[in-house]
Protein backbone atom coordinates (compact mmCIF):
# COMPACT_ATOMS: atom_id res chain seq x y z
CA UNK A 1 0.00 0.00 0.00
CA UNK A 2 1.06 3.34 -1.10
CA UNK A 3 0.40 6.15 1.23
CA UNK A 4 -0.16 10.06 -0.05
CA UNK A 5 -0.43 13.02 2.28
CA UNK A 6 -2.38 15.95 1.22
CA UNK A 7 -1.06 19.19 1.62
CA UNK A 8 -3.09 22.76 3.11
CA UNK A 9 -4.77 23.48 -0.34
CA UNK A 10 -5.91 20.25 -1.24
CA UNK A 11 -3.19 18.54 -3.41
CA UNK A 12 -1.40 15.12 -2.78
CA UNK A 13 2.10 15.05 -4.33
CA UNK A 14 1.64 13.12 -7.58
CA UNK A 15 3.78 12.69 -11.08
CA UNK A 16 2.98 9.62 -12.46
CA UNK A 17 0.51 6.70 -13.12
CA UNK A 18 0.34 4.04 -10.36
CA UNK A 19 0.00 0.28 -11.27
CA UNK A 20 -3.71 -0.36 -11.63
CA UNK A 21 -4.35 -2.54 -8.93
CA UNK A 22 -2.39 -0.72 -6.11
CA UNK A 23 -4.05 0.28 -2.93
CA UNK A 24 -3.07 3.88 -2.15
CA UNK A 25 -4.30 5.24 0.85
CA UNK A 26 -4.76 9.15 1.22
CA UNK A 27 -4.60 11.17 4.40
CA UNK A 28 -6.83 14.56 3.53
CA UNK A 29 -5.78 17.71 5.75
CA UNK A 30 -8.34 17.02 8.24
CA UNK A 31 -6.72 13.62 9.14
CA UNK A 32 -9.23 11.88 7.76
CA UNK A 33 -8.31 8.77 5.85
CA UNK A 34 -9.52 7.03 2.21
CA UNK A 35 -8.44 4.40 0.10
CA UNK A 36 -8.00 4.91 -3.44
CA UNK A 37 -7.39 2.64 -6.30
CA UNK A 38 -4.50 3.02 -8.81
CA UNK A 39 -6.84 3.10 -11.37
CA UNK A 40 -9.01 5.65 -9.78
CA UNK A 41 -6.23 8.43 -8.68
CA UNK A 42 -4.49 7.66 -12.54
CA UNK A 43 -8.22 9.16 -13.79
CA UNK A 44 -7.94 11.98 -11.27
CA UNK A 45 -4.70 12.04 -12.36
CA UNK A 46 -5.48 12.39 -16.26
CA UNK A 47 -8.22 14.99 -15.68
CA UNK A 48 -5.76 17.45 -14.13
CA UNK A 49 -3.50 17.03 -16.78
CA UNK A 50 -6.45 17.54 -19.28
CA UNK A 51 -7.07 20.56 -17.24
CA UNK A 52 -3.57 21.96 -17.24
CA UNK A 53 -3.11 21.35 -20.78
CA UNK A 54 -6.63 23.08 -21.69
CA UNK A 55 -5.86 26.03 -19.59
CA UNK A 56 -2.25 26.55 -21.16
CA UNK A 57 -3.26 26.21 -24.56
CA UNK A 58 -1.30 22.76 -24.95
CA UNK A 59 -2.00 19.88 -27.13
CA UNK A 60 -3.16 16.55 -25.79
CA UNK A 61 0.40 15.09 -26.03
CA UNK A 62 1.41 18.83 -24.04
CA UNK A 63 2.96 20.32 -26.84
CA UNK A 64 2.10 24.08 -27.75
CA UNK A 65 2.05 24.31 -31.44
CA UNK A 66 1.77 28.35 -31.45
CA UNK A 67 5.12 30.42 -30.61
CA UNK A 68 8.34 28.77 -29.18
CA UNK A 69 9.04 29.45 -25.93
CA UNK A 70 9.57 27.02 -22.60
CA UNK A 71 6.42 25.73 -21.05
CA UNK A 72 5.43 22.84 -18.39
CA UNK A 73 5.01 19.86 -19.99
CA UNK A 74 3.15 17.90 -17.31
CA UNK A 75 1.85 18.76 -13.51
CA UNK A 76 3.31 17.44 -10.52
CA UNK A 77 0.33 17.70 -7.68
CA UNK A 78 -2.87 17.20 -8.08
CA UNK A 79 -6.04 18.10 -6.22
CA UNK A 80 -7.78 15.30 -3.93
CA UNK A 81 -11.11 15.52 -1.83
CA UNK A 82 -12.69 13.03 0.28
CA UNK A 83 -15.11 11.26 -1.59
CA UNK A 84 -13.49 11.12 -4.73
CA UNK A 85 -11.96 7.52 -4.32
CA UNK A 86 -15.39 6.04 -5.84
Amino acid sequence: MISLQQDAQGFIRMNRHFPGTVSVSVVFADRTTEVFTGRRLNEIYDQALAAYRAGNHLDAKGFNRGPRKKVQQGIEFVPVSPGMSS
